[in-house]
């Protein structure tokens, strides 16, 4: 194609906006959901002033209670991160693998926590602590996670931005662990050998200097509360809200944090509490309403299966009805052929007998084309209303209509469409049926692949001014050489559970348009499938532009 044609470029990931919904990232919280997050923030509000209420009573020092609750935080981040990883590869998303990588920031310095801790492996702490390196680490645990919260919400509306998915490359997961891990070991450098550049909270192991560690945590409330007005301002999904949660108890752990005075006190051992749950919660609704939807997609699933067995069953109704309506005229056909040879082959043949003996085959034949006519007929969902559409808007609403199953399969779409492309006079519907079996079987074809790319990529470009062409090429296993030539013949399959007519009927509906469809081998995978459609009365934006040279199709 030249470089000067008007081409919009548009790729997805299987996530048009659609009524299906996947994940916990773009599912929506129905009632029961919210109201029961809204009761536990509401319980976390009443809690926080009688905690502050309570005196703050010292306790004897537990050496090891800080390592075992921050090994439980650090199993439970680490789970969390993946899960969110695993749907960050599903949809391609930039914001879900920021904030996994937060939740990866997050248990590393919960580690480096635990380890520095005062009293855990050694009086001091590891790793060189000071007498404030576990307390800034402490601090370091919540301040990033907020951040990455941010992040999240900033490029999920990037994401949504545009109406059109654009292609998005693989989530550089590894890249986003790595970072995660070097900003960990940073901030472990920083609160031990630069421990004297931080303002320092404890004048010894267990005595807080209350003015420092209210200043630190005023700058934590104000990075909270600015991650949770975003979130309350973006669309929520059941992700959205279990995280705003997770945040809402820790702002509760840092106002209760200001007013703590020493290590092992009541309000110590409260504040452990509140950490556990906000690391948790997040967690724990990931893998509850995973399994919600789960039950969901398998209930669908085998609703699909019994609609595809009712389909089935039906198909056997009408080849049945199909053997005994033209079973008949066939029959008569035959018959009388015969007779008009017998008529001829006799030792003093009769041709008058014989010529009427082939005419009546002739009409049983003309009976048998309108039974067939009659038949196709009743399954036809109406006269062919031609109309002029744009085939660009087609392709996008079919693609948005297959949405599930592109997503499903971990397809891509990758759509390069000439804006300036006429619009095509036909039946918007049948056209509409050849694309989405086009599109089945491309999916079809792409979930048999393993080690490379599932893409699907669809062209459309003007032909010689005379009509559209549509290339819809996919990465698959493709077509068998010898399979090529008897792809669209009718009953003929490559699929195990196949019935062989869909390709037949494609080309059937767009012949009846004046159109074509063939198919070609991939460059190096898959198969090409081409749409030639005439164009409609209306005329090109772009007219004056040199359109692209005729594919011939293959003479059949």
């Amino acid at each position: 194609m030249p470089r000067d044609h008007p081409v919009t470029q548009v790729t997805r990931q299987g996530a048009f906006a659609s009524p299906d919904r996947l994940g916990l990232f773009d599912t929506p919280p129905d009632r029961r959901q919210m109201r029961f997050s809204l009761a536990i923030v509401a319980v976390l509000a009443i809690a926080l002033p009688i905690m502050l209420t309570l005196p703050d009573i010292r306790f004897r020092p537990i050496a090891t209670f800080v390592p075992m609750v921050d090994a439980f935080m650090l199993l439970g981040d680490l789970i969390t991160a993946a899960l969110l990883y695993a749907q960050a590869v599903v949809f391609r998303s930039r914001a879900l693998t920021v904030l996994a990588s937060g939740y990866v920031l997050t248990a590393l310095v919960l580690a480096a926590h635990a380890l520095t801790f005062p009293g855990a492996f050694s009086p001091g702490g590891l790793l060189g602590a000071g007498i404030n390196t576990a307390a800034w680490l402490g601090i370091l645990w919540r301040a990033p996670l907020s951040a990455a919260v941010i992040l999240y919400v900033v490029l999920k509306r990037a994401d949504a931005a545009s109406q059109l998915w654009t292609e998005r490359p693989s989530p550089k997961i590894l890249l986003g662990v790595l970072a995660a891990a070097g900003l960990a070991v940073a901030a472990t450098i920083l609160v031990t050998r630069g421990h004297d550049l931080l303002p320092p909270l404890f004048h010894n192991r267990t005595d807080l200097i209350h003015s420092n560690l209210i200043r630190v945590n005023f700058v934590l409330c104000a990075i909270l509360l600015a991650a949770m007005a975003m979130l309350l301002r973006q669309g929520k999904s059941v992700l959205d809200m279990w995280v705003l949660v997770a945040l809402a108890a820790f702002l509760v752990q840092c106002l209760l944090n200001m007013q703590v005075s020493a290590r092992f006190s009541l309000s110590f051992y409260c504040q452990f509490g509140i950490q556990v749950f906000s690391h948790l919660v997040v967690l724990l609704a990931l893998i509850a309403e995973s399994n919600r939807l789960y039950a969901r997609l398998a209930l669908s699933t085998a609703a699909r299966d019994r609609e595809r067995d009712a389909r089935l069953m039906s198909m056997d109704a009408v080849t049945a009805a199909i053997a005994h309506e033209v079973g008949q005229p066939l029959t008569g056909a035959i018959t009388n052929a015969l007779a008009g040879l017998s008529w001829l082959n006799r030792d003093r043949p009769e041709p008058e007998k014989a010529i009427t003996a082939i005419r009546a085959a002739i009409d049983a034949g003309h009976r048998t084309a309108e039974v067939i006519k009659s038949i196709r007929a009743m399954f036809a969902k109406g006269l062919m209303s031609a109309t002029e559409f744009s085939l660009n808007d087609l392709v996008r609403e079919t693609a948005s209509f297959l949405d599930r199953e592109l997503t499903g399969e971990r397809v891509e779409v990758e759509l390069t469409l000439d804006e300036a492309l006429p619009p095509v006079l036909a039946d918007r519907i049948q056209i509409q049926r050849v694309l989405v079996n086009l599109f089945t079987n491309a999916i079809e074809s792409l979930g048999a692949t393993q080690g490379r790319p599932r893409r699907i990529a669809i062209r459309s470009a003007r032909v010689n001014g005379e009509g559209v062409l549509l290339e819809m090429s996919d990465t698959g296993i493709g077509i068998q050489p010898e399979a090529t030539p008897r792809i669209f013949d009718a009953f003929f399959t490559t699929k195990a559970a196949g019935t062989g007519l869909g390709l037949s009927l494609c080309r059937t509906i767009v012949e009846e348009h004046g159109g074509l469809l063939w198919a070609t081998p991939g460059q190096r995978h898959g198969a090409i499938f081409h749409l030639q459609l005439p164009r409609g009365g209306g005329t090109a934006h772009g007219r004056g532009q040199s359109p692209i040279p005729e594919i011939a199709p293959p003479v059949r």
